[in-house]
């Protein structure tokens, strides 16, 4: 769902006088310089928390209900008259108010225009924990959005694995080929790393889904509020059902431990994607050739027009530095703050929501450009080819043979070398030429050049051989669903 049509109306309107219902306090003569409005507001960015913030005050209400600060007539009209901004708003009608600052302040001063029990909804709360909660509520949802879209992204690696189950590449160390490995294989290494990070945001849930409304400003309330209630009722429960409620009033109203380990999870989420971009950015290069994006995920040149440009996978390489950048802007943020709440915190949300917003798009893209991605076999397989990376397996042979592997090292490390001299492909030495350097060679020794052979020998857990990859893919086709 889009809010950009509400988003357009608030940015132009024009100030006016704050409601007195709404004020802060009766503390100040007048309100704020024209310049100080424009730069403390935060309406602009967090405007995206309008639901959540109206979720937990209908929680608030239904519990002020309960302990008779509001009767039951004014419960229902309150209930009303969210309803009806709930529905301007979504349909793009709804007027926000630069001048009311925040998300906060627009709703109740919106709501008590309309319902004269509005003025009551404040009763016992302060925007301080109300704040607080509706990050919560909304982490809650992205987190899980999130992980939604990690799925996705891991079912399309393995979907571009098994159509190529029986392609192979060569693994590279070092930017240099090393040995043979399922091309299955390179793209279930990612599936690996997303399956960590789902895990990561599952952590990030668990610590977020806790609820600060009842805080207060910092001090809690002397009214007898029911925290668990609003819990209860806004699904912060433990695994057994239980709510579960923050235990310090001045940690819960300055706490974003929660949202800086998302930000934390999600940049290093970041980094798996570029590091996955990085390798469909290389494979798609002449020089790879190992893959062709098809055109919806590419650009061309403005000025050759022979080339095809993988923007998404570029895009998100680069995305991912803004999404580091964010953690490393909240951590600066919170390390000198005092306790309990102060304005700083404000600055978290920008932050936070273009962290979601990045990592979400990155993800989503990228599974799409992967479902849009064939193979070229015949290049792969050419590469595959190279005799070279089954270097370490004529050594494996030598140590079947007896020999312990550093001699073994040592020997093949000779025959590179004079194959080299020879001008011969490593495959191509006579057994005679393979003596000269050792005589433990035996007359099966070129078998170990017998690339399908040799796959099949790589059948430890977590090996590329052909059986063990088909395994593995199963096993992540079963788990995805």
């Amino acid at each position: 769902m889009t809010f950009a049509p509400a988003r357009r109306k608030f940015l132009g309107v024009k100030s006016s006088p704050i409601s007195s219902v709404v004020s802060r306090s009766g503390r100040f003569a007048s309100g704020p310089a024209a310049e100080v409005a424009a730069f403390s507001e935060s309406i602009s960015f967090d405007w995206r928390l309008w639901r959540h913030d109206i979720a937990g005050s209908l929680a608030h209400a239904a519990m002020l209900r309960q302990i008779g600060v509001l009767t039951a007539t004014e419960l229902k009209a309150i209930r009303l008259g969210f309803a009806e901004i709930t529905a301007e708003i979504e349909a793009g009608k709804f007027l926000w108010k630069s001048e009311l600052e925040d998300v906060h302040m627009n709703l109740e001063a919106e709501l008590t225009r309309r319902v004269l029990a509005g003025a009551k909804l404040h009763t016992g709360r302060s925007r301080n924990d109300q704040v607080a909660l509706d990050i919560r509520l909304w982490l809650r949802e992205e987190t899980a959005a999130l992980q939604s879209d990690l799925r996705e992204l891991q079912r399309s690696l393995v979907g571009l694995g098994t159509a190529n189950a029986a392609v192979i590449v060569p693994g590279y160390t070092h930017m240099q080929r090393a040995q043979p490995v399922c091309f299955a294989h390179h793209l279930l290494a990612y599936v690996e790393m997303l399956d960590r990070d789902h895990g990561r945001l599952t952590d990030c849930a668990d610590r977020a889904n806790v609820c600060p409304l009842g805080s207060g400003a910092l001090a809690g309330s002397t009214l007898p509020l029911d925290r668990e209630l609003v819990a209860k009722l806004l699904g912060f429960l433990d695994a057994n059902g239980k709510p579960r409620v923050t235990q310090n009033s001045m940690d819960a109203v300055s706490d974003r431990d929660f949202a800086i380990e998302f930000c934390a999870a999600a940049a290093l989420l970041a980094v798996h994607l570029s590091r996955l971009a990085e390798d469909v950015i290389l494979w798609a290069t002449s020089e790879f050739n190992f893959i062709k994006i098809a055109d919806a995920y590419t650009t061309g040149s403005s000025l050759m027009p022979q080339k095809k440009n993988p923007d998404v996978a570029e895009l998100t390489r680069g995305k991912s530095a803004r999404v580091i950048g964010n953690l490393v802007a909240l951590l600066t943020l919170l390390k000198g703050l005092p306790m309990t709440y102060n304005r700083d915190l404000q600055e978290d949300k920008e932050r936070l929501f273009d962290t979601a917003d990045t990592v979400r798009a990155c993800a989503r893209l990228m599974a799409a450009m992967l479902a849009h991605t064939s193979v070229n076999a015949a290049a792969c397989a050419a590469a595959a080819r190279d005799p070279l990376l089954l270097a370490t397996d004529l050594a494996d042979y030598l140590v079947r043979k007896g020999m312990a592997f550093r001699q073994a090292h040592h020997v093949v490390g000779a025959v590179v070398a004079r194959a080299e001299q020879l001008g011969k492909p490593l495959d191509r030495l006579t057994l005679v030429e393979l003596r000269a350097v050792d005589p433990a060679f035996g007359s099966d020794a070129p078998d170990v050049f017998n690339l399908e052979k040799a796959m099949t020998r790589r059948q430890l857990v977590g090996a590329p051989g052909t059986k063990e990859v088909k395994r593995q893919l199963a096993r992540w086709k079963k788990a995805l669903g």
